[in-house]
């Protein structure tokens, strides 16, 4: 261990405080509403009295800034060049949300220097200090930036609907979890429901299979219904639990964000922290 890693372990390590959970939302293929669940999700959480971190980890397509509306000039690459401070990339959203954009220059973090992970992990280390929770909007798909960064959360959330490719793709990524370690909890959250009993035969039968071949108890999030007033919301650019606060939906993404909260007691971040593990990989 060099002296800088020395330096940097006392930093991270001096006056301990409770790390934010973390909470990554991911998917095994795209178009099954995963941005617009996180982004919603972490304004609930933020209405139950939490601070809040939204972290789009989209490396090359993020669009969380669109759901929340936020008009994104930086995103985190431009920490990592050192052109912009975390300050300045970090934007203000909806309910208090702080929220982080991705973007097409995310993609570098495969390939930055030392220093320059130094740097990003000390700006980043101490945001988990500052929070209550991380929500994490990940990538669709199975790459590896994608894995680690649910490798390295606290608890996984991953979303199908109840068409047969998606409840394929969702336990395609279950699998990949499971096969690489990971112990913490995993639940299903099924979107774009016709009513509650098709959303659980959807579940039942990705946790049927993740039970059997590999001997992996899946957890129920939640149905979420199809609902139009979502997709009108997005088209106005809204999340949609502050434009229709009493529609089916917001009710549903209301009770998952109870539910989560919940549940909070029952995993705890590892003194290491979310991001350090993040920026080990990545290296």
């Amino acid at each position: 261990m060099t002296m800088g890693d020395q330096a940097l372990n006392l930093h991270l390590s001096r006056d301990a405080v409770p790390l934010a959970r973390v909470i990554a939302v991911t998917s095994g293929k795209g178009g099954v509403g995963k941005t617009n669940i996180a982004a919603n999700l972490a304004i609930c959480l933020a209405h139950l009295k939490e601070r809040v971190l939204l972290l789009d980890a989209d490396l090359s397509l993020g669009n969380v800034d669109l759901v929340m509306d936020i008009r994104n000039r930086y995103n985190i690459s431009h920490v990592i060049s050192g052109d912009k401070s975390m300050e300045d990339v970090i934007q203000c959203g909806p309910a208090g949300v702080r929220v982080i954009c991705g973007g097409s220059g995310f993609d570098k973090l495969a390939n930055i220097s030392e220093d320059e992970q130094h740097r990003l992990l000390r700006h980043l280390s101490k945001l988990q200090q500052e929070t209550d929770t991380i929500v994490v909007d990940t990538g669709a798909g199975i790459s590896n930036s994608v894995v680690n960064f649910c490798l390295a959360s606290d608890h996984v959330l991953v979303v199908a609907t109840p068409e047969a490719t998606a409840m394929t793709d969702a336990y395609g990524m279950i699998k990949v979890l499971v096969r690489k370690g990971y112990q913490g909890p995993i639940s299903i959250v099924v979107n774009m429901a016709d009513n509650l009993e098709e959303g659980k035969r959807a579940y039942a039968r990705i946790a049927y299979a993740a039970r059997r071949f590999l001997q992996k108890d899946l957890y129920f999030a939640a149905v979420l219904p199809k609902d139009e007033l979502l997709c009108k919301a997005v088209r106005s650019r809204k999340p949609v639990i502050l434009a229709y606060p009493r529609s089916r939906i917001s009710s549903s993404l209301t009770l998952l964000a109870s539910r989560l909260s919940e549940m909070h007691c029952a995993n705890k971040t590892s003194h290491e922290g979310f991001f350090r593990k993040v920026i080990g990989w990545l290296s």
